[in-house]
């Protein structure tokens, strides 16, 4: 996907860069496949904000994705690739030959009118889904599962890719994007290829108001702020706060590991390198 620059015809247009969709299917989204999405604002169950400086936004629908890739042995062809306002990756409309439409996230390199298939005996080309046990060692992979079933989890976002590494019993050594090695039961499936979107890390969203568009409140500094609102406020004139960067409510917020999973710890073989 190429990146479209602007000419300095504004303050807001001077650094701005957006993805010119020449490479999308000229086509409607699939309605039997999406559905109405409320708008939270940051908000949980019960009301409260529980993620700050989130409000506003475009309005947006949602797309049923099939993280399950669970048609075995049903060929399917790729009809359409499609933007999603949900995600960073792109979408791809798959239809299979029983008759099913369904939405996956699109790998690299797909093209319209390409077939792909789930299943133990599929061909090892990007965007066909296998269990990992079947797949070969040292292989690209996203849409990862962590429990078999259960549907993707891992690996979703714009141009990631894990990395098989090893097999050994009833796990295999993967190495994920954050540069984390993990271990993953062999029975779950996962996708071959490297999402599409790859250049997405390379916008530049050129103005505040388009923050706001995506859903993005202002975001004020600690030191900014009255000391009866953040740990990091007040003091005479511009002061940089006086401790290290805490949260509002005291805790440290670089480099303080917040994981506790314990059920899970001897899935990590090594953590994500910085």
């Amino acid at each position: 996907m190429k990146i479209k620059f602007y000419n300095p015809t504004s303050a807001g247009r001077r650094f701005t860069s957006k993805h010119n969709f020449k490479d999308l299917s000229d086509t409607k989204p699939e309605k039997k496949l999406m559905r109405g999405k409320k708008r939270i604002s940051g908000r949980d169950n019960s009301g409260r904000i529980t993620v700050r400086f989130r409000g506003g936004s475009h309005k947006r629908r949602l797309r049923f994705i099939d993280f399950k890739r669970n048609k075995i042995n049903v060929p399917g062809k790729v009809m359409s690739i499609e933007y999603d306002p949900n995600r960073s990756a792109r979408i791809s409309l798959i239809h299979y030959i029983d008759g099913e439409k369904r939405y996956i996230i699109t790998p690299k390199m797909i093209k319209l009118g390409q077939s792909l298939e789930s299943g133990e005996s599929v061909k090892i080309i990007p965007g066909n889904s296998l269990p990992i046990y079947k797949i070969p060692l040292g292989s690209l992979l996203h849409n990862i599962e962590l429990s078999p079933k259960k549907g993707a989890q891992l690996v979703r976002s714009a141009g990631t890719s894990a990395q098989l590494l090893s097999k050994e019993g009833k796990y295999a050594n993967i190495k994920m994007p954050s540069g984390e090695y993990r271990k993953i039961n062999v029975k779950c499936y996962a996708t071959l290829g490297q999402v599409s979107n790859p250049t997405h890390n390379l916008m530049h969203y050129g103005k505040a108001g388009r923050r706001r568009w995506l859903g993005w409140r202002p975001h004020n500094r600690g030191v900014s702020m009255n000391p009866v609102d953040h740990p990091l406020g007040g003091g005479e004139g511009k002061t940089s706060g006086g401790r290290h960067p805490v949260s509002p409510w005291g805790k440290p917020t670089k480099g303080y590991k917040t994981r506790n999973n314990k059920r899970t710890d001897n899935m990590i073989v090594r953590r994500k390198t910085k």
